[in-house]
């Protein structure tokens, strides 16, 4: 992908709003919009929108998970397996 293949000013947009739907969609890639020159806004397509947003929370899980082990803050697969075991039995003699 090419980032500096698709600006264009935003009166370019106002003028083919609709072009540049079919063309994001059919690409996949961003479309950058300046003003006064500069990049202001980027429109993308829902689908790599939300690609992009599953991947930014991935991202935050595996970095909070990162800093649960620099912090210590673990349990052994051992004591977690029991812990889901006595969990089940006190929920089973509930019952």
């Amino acid at each position: 992908m090419n980032p500096l293949k698709h600006i264009q000013a935003v009166s370019f947009l106002a003028t083919n709003t609709s072009d540049v739907i079919k063309q994001v969609q059919a690409t996949r890639e961003p479309f950058m919009i300046t003003v006064d020159g500069k990049i202001q806004v980027v429109v993308q397509d829902i689908l790599s929108y939300q690609r992009t947003r599953d991947q930014i929370a991935l991202l935050k899980m595996l970095a909070l998970g990162q800093k649960a082990i620099e912090d210590g803050n673990v349990t052994d697969h051992e004591d977690f397996f029991a812990e889901l075991e006595a969990e089940d039995e006190e929920v089973g003699s509930e019952d």
